[in-house]
């Protein structure tokens, strides 16, 4: 039951933003909230990161237009950059600006020189995310929320703060899944001590109230 919900939210978490109107909106918000909960990122750095990421696609499309399909990915102040541009030069100027936003401690840039993306492809490649993520959830190696994904023409790109043992459980069950062309490993290594003090507490069973005494 828990595996089921979880890998609900986590494939809403990637679905949901394709779509358009107010409800997906709404619904996106609410699911990106129950996992922010469990996120390794103080709710700071979260901020910090959606923040990043609104300015630096605010940036671009007001200079590039639909020149351009880009993709910006904030984790840890650091930003994964995807899509395709029509030139080499252009790919240098998004990583410079995006590189010139507020916080920005890090670029990553990923981006193609190559013709932009069919809307099929891109909904192979939200297929592809969900399809790992699920996997990760199955496998019950570590918890799923901890590492991010995101696919870009079949290749992975996992970003998140794990230990060493839960970074190379990521990296093999994406490296494994089908359609996956190759894992492009991002993820920070944290010691175990400090992913313990980072992770969320089980909760306290003698502070739960007794479902006998509310009987009565």
């Amino acid at each position: 039951m828990k595996k089921s919900l979880l890998i609900s939210l986590l494939v809403g978490a990637t679905i949901l933003p394709m779509l358009q109107g107010c409800f997906p909106v709404i619904a996106a918000g609410v699911t990106t909230g129950v996992l922010a909960a469990f996120d390794r990122r103080s709710v700071g750095t979260q901020t910090e990161d959606e923040t990043i990421e609104w300015k630096s696609s605010a940036r671009a499309n007001e200079k590039f237009g639909d020149k351009v399909h880009l993709n910006y990915t904030s984790f840890n102040r650091k930003v994964l950059l995807t899509g395709e541009v029509p030139s080499s030069e252009m790919k240098a100027e998004v990583e410079a600006l995006v590189t010139g936003v507020p916080n920005v401690q890090g670029v990553y840039n990923e981006i193609a020189v190559a013709s932009l993306t069919t809307y099929s492809a891109r909904s192979n490649d939200a297929y592809i995310t969900s399809m790992v993520k699920g996997r990760f959830v199955d496998a019950g190696k570590f918890n799923a929320v901890h590492v991010k994904v995101v696919t870009e023409a079949g290749a992975v790109y996992l970003l998140g703060l794990v230990t060493e043992r839960e970074a190379a459980a990521a990296v093999d069950l994406a490296r494994t899944t089908s359609r996956v062309v190759k894992v492009i490993n991002l993820l920070e290594i944290i010691s175990d001590a400090k992913a313990r003090e980072l992770d969320l507490p089980p909760p306290d069973k003698s502070k739960q109230p007794d479902p006998g005494a509310a009987r009565g």
